[in-house]
Formats: structure tokens, C-alpha cells, sequence
């Protein structure tokens, strides 16, 4: 069941299209039956905010305030979030925006917020920020963004009730929002780690002193005292209001080293770590912690204090914000150098390279489309957070879909198949009488695939990366005429259920390690997006689920024998069960810990 490159897909696989033409019709028929019953369906968590950019809401260039922006687009989102929970909501975090488009005066914003996912008294809320140009019809993506709301009522516990997505982009959302909130509650100690763990090359010494501008210089210092105007209905300042005084310090930093209007470009997760209220003083800190060839990032830190007379000052809130300086044509123009401060300025100028390299990282893997990714990404202790996410991620986006088709079936074991722009996948599922921990944990470890799966000729464990994530070394016998085996190196990332109802999942995808290049002995295979989820069906009874995605080609004995569902198919996956019923009392005492 590892994927492989093939010539004849098509032409394999036509049959399969043609013998299936009645059972799609039919379910084409049935879906718009749902269509029509769910015709004008709209997210009842849904809010939508138009907004018209005037003078007032703009920077000195004309444009839209960043600042402006994030108040409301919380706005928007803190509406969605109350919407759904029914009491009243404050901003936990707002993850990684990317601006992609500016505003002008004069046209109109458009946000549309909805929450994808709640879980015990939090939810995610997906934001989304679109531009429009009244007078010529246009209209851009300027940004997305997720924030995390929580529900609070003064009196009683919230326990909110749970989102049942309708739509297969809810779906898809409603899936990988766990996988996400994951990431979230680790990511100060995710971020600890690389930055303890990863190699920054520092040119410090060999800089143009002559043309260095000292940190100090950009230091910023502002206070704001929080009044009735800047809260919400419980008296706790808006989130979004927070933010635009972090962005508008941080934008004064970023002015002083470049003395010019800079662009900001992206914002690192904001995360609140305690509430402000009306009456409290907000002390706001900015500065430029680096610059780089064409893009600095400035530090930004918020304390609050409630009499002048405290000597201690709670920490709300920290963050770090990446400007540009663009020329006429929208075009980066190059930036001065800085020279940090000795001790921990110098700290934070180091801690600056390693979080741009970690920030490409993660939107390099996080962020791009899944076709425009390669198969094998190179994996580092610098990106195997991002890696693993989108590695479980991804199979659950596959899961998501709605358009399976069913192939064939033979004594209770179904495949089915799915055509989706380039991509090909297949999906084998079956029911077995093992709970679905036992088989979770039989099929975690990819060494004992070999007992079941003949196209596993021998795997070796190079890297047990954490408790979920470990990376194997792979070989497969030669097929379909090749006289050469294959060997694969394989990233497996086993997740637990988030929640009641929610899978097990192994996620398995290539990576390459510069331990094990490819060799004149193997051909080097690869796959994209493959792994099992198990659901619990009753009392020792699990639904068992494999799926595999094939870029322009799979293996031999999926292309030639998919119709009808094939021997090879049918003969693998019935090894599997056995393989689980045998071995289902093997693993007691490490149930105790799932």
C-alpha cells in the first residue's frame, strides 16, 4: 500500500470510471436531493461585517490600518463565537496572519467569521478578510486568519455544545481544527525548543558597521489607559483593541530604523495570557530585534498595571510583527543593518534569525496548497512540528471529502475510489472485532508491517522523533517490471481522539534525511498522503479505514487490478485483520495510557 509511480493510471483505472457511471449518477441524483433541501444553507455560526474605509481608519499612506483591521476582524469573530456559545466571549489567541493585499481609502472591507469547531469552553473561529473596489467591481483575498474565543459566564461552568458540520469544507475544517488546537496549546514550548535546538549563522561581525543602526534607537515606550470605549459588555478590553496599540508601537520601531512608512507583512501568534479591565494602564514596549535583506522584525510587549503605585505589572500579552519598506512599484527595498545591544539584545537579534527561519518553515509546510508541496520535504528538528501537523492534517482533509465513490465490495471490505483535480485516492475500510486503541496501537509501529503487508519487505526505525511522531526507513520488492526494489523514508505521526466520535489516526508521508540519500540499489519512492483511521463502532468493535493518495501514479497492482476490487486489495487488507485479531491481546498494559 505505498504509492508509487505508474504509466498506465488511466488506463488501469478506466474500467473502474465506466462501471461505476450508474452508482455515481445515483449518488449525483441523491446529493442534489441534499442540495435542494439545504438550498440558501448558511454556517448559523456565520457573521458577516462590510466595513468602509475612511480617512479616519487610515495610515499616512492612505491605507487601511493594520491596526484598525484586527479590531475588526476580533470584532467579527468575538460576534461568531457568541453567536454560538450564547454568553459572552474573550479573545484567547489569534494565530498567524499574512497580509497579502493592502487596503485603500474608499473601498470596502468585507469579513465573514464562523466558528469551525468547540470543544469544552473554547472554540476556533476561521476568519475571513476580503477587499472591494466599489468603482471597478474588483475584489482581493487580503488575509486569513483563526482566533481563538473562550466562553465565560460569571456564575456557572460553560460546556459548549458542538458544531455538526454540514458542508464538505466544514468538514474539512471541523477536522484539522483539533490538530491545530494541538499546536496551539504546545507552541510556546514548540517554539522553546527550536529556537534552544536550531543553528543560526550569525554575520554579526562581518556587517558594515558604518551603515548599522543601534537597536536602541528603535526602542518604543507608550501607555494606554483602558477606557469604557476600548471594552466589551463584561468591562475586559477588546483583544482586537490590544493589538492595534501593539501594532501601531510596533510600527513606530519599525519607522525609526528605516526612516520611512513600513509595511507590515505578518504577525506572529498572539497569545493573551490574562484578562485587562477598564481603569488598567497598558504598557506598551516595541523594537527592532533584527533586520534582515529586506523585511526586520520588531518585538512588541504588553503589561498592565492598575495603580501608579504597583510595582508589579501582569504580562498580557507579546508578540512579533515582520514590516517591509516598499518602494513606487510595491517592490522591497533593502534596509539598514542593525547592532544590537549587548546581553539580551543580542539574545533577542539571534532568537530573530532563528524564529525567520522556523516562521518559513512552518508557512512553507502550513500554509501552501497541498499540490504545490513537494512529496519529500526535508525534515529538520527546525520544522518537524509543521511537519507532523500537516502530515495528520492532510489526511484528515482526505478523509473529509465527500465525493468517495464506491468502487466494489467483497465480504464486508469496501474500496472506494475519489478523482480530485491531479490527485487519484483510494479508500479501503472494513470492520473488525478489535477495540480500537489495541488496533491503534498494533498499527502505530510500522516495524510489524511486514507481517501482514507483502509490499513491506523490511522496515527500520531511524528516528523515534517524540511519543507521536518517528521516521522509518522502508523497502518494497521490485514491481511491475522493474528489476530495481524501492525504499521509502517514511514520517509516521499517530494522533489519539480530540473528542467523542473522533478517529485514531496514523498519518504516514515521505521525507528525506540526509542520512539516507537515495541509493544505485533502491528506486526512491514516495507518497504524498497515506495512513489508517479507526473508529470505534461498539464493544470491541472498530472500523478500520486506509487511505491512500496518488499523485500521477500508484502501484502496479492498484492500477492493473483496482477493478472489482483486486486480490492484491482484498488479500492485504484481510492480513491486516487477521494480523489485529491475533495480536489483539498483546498490548493490555499500554491500553492503560491511551
Amino acid at each position: 500500500m505505498i504509492q508509487n509511480v505508474g504509466s498506465h493510471l488511466r488506463r488501469g483505472l478506466a474500467s473502474v470510471f465506466s462501471s461505476r457511471t450508474s452508482r455515481k449518477s445515483a449518488s449525483r441524483a441523491g446529493n442534489d436531493s441534499a442540495m435542494a433541501d439545504g438550498e440558501g444553507y448558511r454556517n448559523p455560526t456565520e457573521v458577516q461585517m462590510s466595513q468602509l474605509v475612511l480617512p479616519c481608519h487610515t495610515n499616512q499612506r492612505g491605507e487601511l490600518s493594520v491596526g484598525q483591521l484586527l479590531k475588526w476582524i476580533d470584532t467579527t469573530a468575538c460576534l461568531s463565537a457568541e453567536r454560538h456559545a450564547g454568553c459572552p466571549c474573550v479573545t484567547a489567541s489569534m494565530d498567524d496572519i499574512y497580509f497579502e493585499h493592502t487596503i485603500s481609502v474608499g473601498q470596502v472591507v468585507n469579513i465573514k467569521a464562523k466558528v469551525n469547531r468547540a470543544f469544552n469552553s473554547s472554540m476556533e473561529v476561521g476568519i475571513q478578510v476580503a477587499s472591494e473596489d466599489l468603482c471597478s467591481e474588483k475584489q482581493w483575498n487580503v488575509c486569513k486568519a483563526l482566533a481563538t474565543f473562550v466562553a465565560h459566564r460569571e456564575i456557572t461552568k460553560v460546556k459548549l455544545k458542538q458544531i455538526t458540520p454540514r458542508t464538505e469544507e466544514e468538514k474539512m475544517e471541523h477536522s484539522v481544527a483539533a490538530e491545530r488546537r494541538r499546536m496551539r496549546l504546545v507552541y510556546a514550548d514548540t517554539i522553546k525548543d527550536l529556537l534552544a535546538n536550531c543553528a543560526i549563522q550569525d554575520d554579526l561581525e562581518n556587517r558594515d558597521c558604518s551603515h548599522m543602526v543601534p537597536a536602541e534607537k528603535t526602542r518604543v515606550e507608550s501607555v494606554e489607559l483602558v477606557l469604557p470605549p476600548h471594552a466589551n459588555h463584561q468591562g475586559n478590553t477588546f483583544g482586537g483593541q490590544i493589538m492595534a496599540w501593539m501594532e501601531n508601537v510596533a510600527t513606530i520601531a519599525a519607522s525609526r530604523l528605516c526612516c520611512a512608512h513600513p509595511t507590515l507583512k505578518a504577525i506572529e501568534m498572539f497569545h493573551f495570557r490574562g484578562p485587562s479591565q477598564v481603569g488598567d494602564r497598558l504598557v506598551l514596549k516595541a523594537i527592532v530585534n533584527n533586520a534582515f535583506k529586506h523585511s526586520m522584525e520588531v518585538g512588541v510587549c504588553v503589561e498592565a498595571y492598575r495603580q501608579q503605585a504597583e510595582t508589579h505589572r501582569r504580562h498580557i500579552n507579546s508578540a512579533f510583527m515582520t514590516f517591509v519598506v516598499l518602494d513606487a512599484d510595491d517592490q522591497p527595498q533593502l534596509l539598514p543593518w542593525i547592532r544590537p545591544q549587548p546581553g539580551d539584545g543580542e539574545r533577542r537579534y539571534r532568537e530573530a534569525s532563528a524564529r525567520k527561519k522556523i516562521r518559513l518553515d512552518r508557512k512553507y509546510i502550513v500554509s501552501c496548497k497541498q499540490t504545490e508541496v513537494p512529496l519529500s520535504v526535508p525534515w529538520d528538528p527546525s520544522n518537524q512540528v509543521y511537519l507532523s501537523y500537516n502530515n495528520v492534517s492532510s489526511l484528515r482533509m482526505l478523509v473529509a471529502k465527500d465525493n468517495w465513490v464506491l468502487s466494489s465490495e467483497i465480504n464486508q471490505v469496501r474500496l472506494y475510489t475519489l478523482e480530485d483535480d491531479k490527485f487519484l485516492s483510494f479508500h479501503m475500510e472494513m470492520v473488525v472485532h478489535v477495540d480500537a486503541a489495541q488496533a491503534f496501537l498494533l498499527l502505530s509501529d510500522l516495524r510489524r508491517r511486514p507481517e501482514w503487508d507483502k509490499h513491506y519487505r523490511s522496515v527500520e526505525l531511524v528516528q523515534q522523533v517524540d511519543e507521536d511522531d518517528a521516521i522509518y526507513h522502508v523497502t518494497s520488492p521490485a514491481l511491475g517490471g522493474h528489476t530495481k526494489p524501492q525504499d521509502f523514508v517514511i514520517l509516521a505521526s499517530r494522533r489519539k481522539p480530540c473528542d467523542n466520535g473522533d478517529p485514531y489516526v496514523i498519518a504516514l508521508r515521505s521525507v528525506t534525511l540526509p542520512t539516507h540519500q537515495e541509493t544505485p540499489e533502491y528506486r526512491r519512492g514516495e507518497t504524498l498522503c497515506s495512513g489508517f483511521c479507526f473508529w470505534r463502532e461498539g464493544d470491541q468493535l472498530t472500523k478500520v479505514s486506509y487511505y491512500n493518495q496518488a499523485t500521477p501514479g500508484v502501484l502496479n497492482y492498484v492500477t492493473t487490478n483496482v477493478a472489482g476490487l483486486s486480490s492484491e486489495f482484498y488479500t492485504t487488507f484481510k492480513a491486516c485483520e487477521q494480523f489485529l485479531l491475533d495480536n489483539r491481546n498483546d498490548l493490555a498494559p499500554s491500553l492503560q495510557t491511551l
